[in-house]
């Protein structure tokens, strides 16, 4: 197949996260099986504007909201020089690509998250209201009878609530990555970890609230926040107002070795953002036998987490605290939902994820009717007992 992606950023962007390499690991996996792949997104500084990776192409065109006018020209551009696209991939970031009005192939419309939450905490109310409008009411009506692609069965209950076909809402989960093997030594109190962007809607702060109100119950807890981003600043100045600077470490962007080892270190994730497509870093983190705390109605956050048994899933701040402190306080329990985190992860591959991605654009490419494959369940397999230390 001759395929096209439209994304709204790549992984080199410096705002680039879990979507970003959700359609990199997707796009490099079809080539891997044989297929073409056109990898479209925004311009930044971090890349050039073509170049061909590990068997993608990525041309690089526009800005924040420029690039989905470019992309579009892209497309047709390609297409007038090479002929028609198999399939087009419109990954919809709040706003989508209406990839239709530039091509007559198949569009497939990938939705990780929607955006109800995230417009007016980004956004002034004005901006918000027209995105919001745009995503909620003129994307569905265009992409009408189109497949579409949720990551979650909480992202697919609210595109239907939009009024997308439930039918034509395919589920395909996010994949891991094996473990890296890593020697973590011993630390002198517990860790939680957040990681991710640092951005507004994750809501980091809440994490840097657990730690300020438990460190007297529990002697050397540390935060340890891996990620970066446009609310850095903002954070800095929190964690500052708090106190809390001798105890929350902010490290930034790291490299993948260096991230595993956080993971491994970690007695547990914290997920309190508002909203999660999916929960790449809770697999993740589970992948090391760290299980995760998030926020109940945090989207697909309540998937990756299955609540009491890989991770608990709380209604607000003060849940959160009081689920930190319950599970330093019963290293038994923490190590078993942490075995049973590890046992869950082992059945999210990225194997498996371009596989159904496979399947799922042959058969949008034979123009058969939108299918709602993967839309199922997946139960927590029995625990193996695990040698991990629980506290260090």
């Amino acid at each position: 197949m001759r395929i096209a992606l439209c994304n709204w950023r790549d992984l080199a962007h410096p705002e680039g996260g879990g979507a970003e390499l959700y359609a990199r690991m997707v796009a490099e996996g079809l080539v891997a099986r044989g297929h073409e792949v056109t990898f479209l997104c925004a311009a930044h500084d971090n890349a050039p504007a073509e170049e061909t990776l590990h068997g993608v192409r990525y041309l690089r065109a526009g800005s924040r909201t420029g690039v989905y006018g470019a992309a579009r020209r892209a497309i047709r551009r390609l297409e007038a020089a090479d002929g028609p696209f198999d399939v087009v991939v419109d990954v919809q970031n709040g706003l989508p690509f209406f990839a239709g009005w530039a091509t007559s192939a198949p569009v497939v419309v990938l939705v990780h998250h929607v955006h109800r939450e995230q417009w007016p905490v980004v956004f002034s109310a004005p901006v918000a209201a027209v995105g919001w409008g745009i995503e909620s009411r003129v994307s569905p009506r265009v992409n009408r009878g189109r497949q579409y692609v949720a990551v979650s069965r909480s992202t697919k209950d609210e595109l239907v609530a939009m009024g997308v076909d439930r039918d034509h809402v395919a589920i395909i989960h996010n994949g891991t990555q094996p473990p890296r093997p890593v020697s973590v030594g011993e630390a002198d109190g517990p860790r939680l970890l957040v990681l991710g962007r640092v951005v507004k809607h994750k809501r980091i702060e809440h994490a840097v609230d657990v730690v300020t109100r438990l460190r007297d119950r529990h002697p050397g807890l540390r935060l340890r926040v891996v990620g970066d981003g446009w609310w850095r600043r903002e954070l800095e100045d929190y964690v500052a107002a708090r106190g809390a600077g001798e105890y929350v470490d902010l490290l930034g962007f790291v490299d993948e070795q260096t991230k595993h080892e956080e993971l491994a270190s970690a007695d547990l994730l914290l997920v309190p953002s508002v909203k999660e497509g999916w929960g790449l870093s809770v697999v993740e983190a589970a992948s090391h036998g760290v299980p995760a705390i998030g926020y109940r109605d945090a989207g697909g956050v309540s998937e990756s987490i299955e609540d009491g048994a890989t991770g608990v899933l709380v209604r607000d701040l003060d849940e959160m605290t009081s689920a930190v402190d319950g599970l330093l306080a019963d290293p038994c329990r923490l190590t078993e939902l942490g075995d049973n985190a590890l046992a869950h992860s082992a059945r999210f591959t990225w194997d498996e994820t371009v596989r159904a991605w496979e399947q799922l654009l042959l058969h949008a490419t034979w123009r058969q009717a939108p299918t709602a494959a993967g839309d199922h369940a997946h139960a927590v397999p029995p625990a193996r007992l695990s040698p991990r230390p629980t506290l260090r």
